[in-house]
């Protein structure tokens, strides 16, 4: 991770206190805390057995309600290479609510286990119920169709490692819009920090929601364009963010089967995008990016994957209020808009 120091057109970067805060959607964070976890990040990355300690004594909860590998694994092991623990569930039929028990009684149990809570849950707006109910920090590790705000840290992270900037780039979004709570979450996060262009390549069927589209009219210095066809564009992208059409997310297959291989990036394509094109994905793949793909160095997926877990410590300790040894935040003069 490098690059120069982020900066916003559209808001002041309002430092405010970081400990005990929950985490629904980044608008909960100031761009400044934005900047100050991504800071955070580059110093975990390159001081591992410094901060190795910094959350002993510490527990997280892991409350997955729906199936994940990527996102449950990087929570659970962001807290245990900061010296926590772990404890939760995988999977709604292990958890109290197949007994009737509702997320908030779930997380005011909960809360008197732990420091911080991750939850991820198939309906929108579960997450912010569960910060509702909680006594201690809740992290939402994605709801439904709605936001998965720490996998938009870890783009963030990739395109500033990548780029040096977050802003002043031309961001194409391919695949599912419509049911991809990560396209949602860094399309309103980036028009944050502004200078956007947006390329929304979807079938009608898969287009991005309204709201979103509305957040990027609000935004003076941000555009977007809808189109169908990638190869037209793929010659225009600084980032191509893939996705997954999502089976879970449809209730007729026959929709599912007809869309899932509406977009598939191979070599062929690749060979008419940008030599510094990043591509992106927030995983897991089915095979709308072909394995060929994974040795082109500008193939940046399992970036993000290590700079998710980065991001997650970096979190995780700040809402429990450790500091990492060593660290120093950011100047206030680089925290301004």
């Amino acid at each position: 991770m490098k690059g120069e120091p982020l900066s916003s057109e559209l808001e002041p970067a309002i430092e405010t206190p970081m400990v005990g805060k929950s985490v629904i959607t980044l608008d909960d964070l100031s761009v400044g805390q934005i900047r100050e976890m991504l800071h955070k990040a580059q110093y975990i990355d390159s001081h591992r057995k410094e901060v190795a300690h910094t959350c002993e004594g510490r527990v997280l909860a892991t409350l997955f309600y729906e199936p994940s590998t990527r996102t449950r694994l990087s929570f659970e092991t962001a807290m245990l290479r900061l010296g926590g623990k772990v404890i939760g569930f995988a999977g709604a039929q292990l958890a109290s609510v197949t007994k009737g028990e509702t997320i908030a009684d779930t997380l005011k149990t909960v809360s008197n286990y732990v420091d911080v809570v991750a939850i991820r849950h198939p309906k929108e707006g579960a997450a912010l119920v569960a910060a509702r109910a909680a006594s201690v920090p809740v992290i939402n590790a994605g709801d439904g169709g709605h936001m998965h705000p720490t996998q938009t840290l870890a783009d963030l992270a990739t395109l500033q490692s990548r780029f040096g900037r977050v802003t002043n780039l031309t961001v194409g979004l391919c695949g599912d819009l419509t049911f991809g709570r990560t396209v949602h979450s860094l399309i309103e996060t980036l028009c944050r920090f502004g200078n956007v262009n947006f390329v929304l390549i979807s079938p009608d069927e898969l287009k991005t929601p309204q709201y979103v589209l509305d957040r990027i009219d609000a935004t003076p210095s941000c555009s977007y364009v809808e189109v169908k066809d990638l190869v037209s564009v793929i010659g225009d992208l600084d980032v191509l963010y893939m996705t997954r059409v999502q089976k879970e997310r449809f209730f007729n297959e026959d929709d599912y089967l007809r869309l899932r291989d509406t977009y598939i990036l191979d070599e062929a394509k690749m060979k008419k995008a940008k030599p510094d094109m990043a591509v992106l994905h927030p995983l897991p793949r089915v095979n709308e990016i072909a394995v060929e793909v994974d040795d082109d160095p500008r193939a940046a997926y399992f970036e993000q994957v290590k700079n998710g877990m980065l991001m997650r410590m970096a979190l995780e300790s700040s809402v429990v209020g450790d500091e990492l040894p060593g660290y120093e935040p950011l100047e206030a003069k680089e925290v301004q808009a």
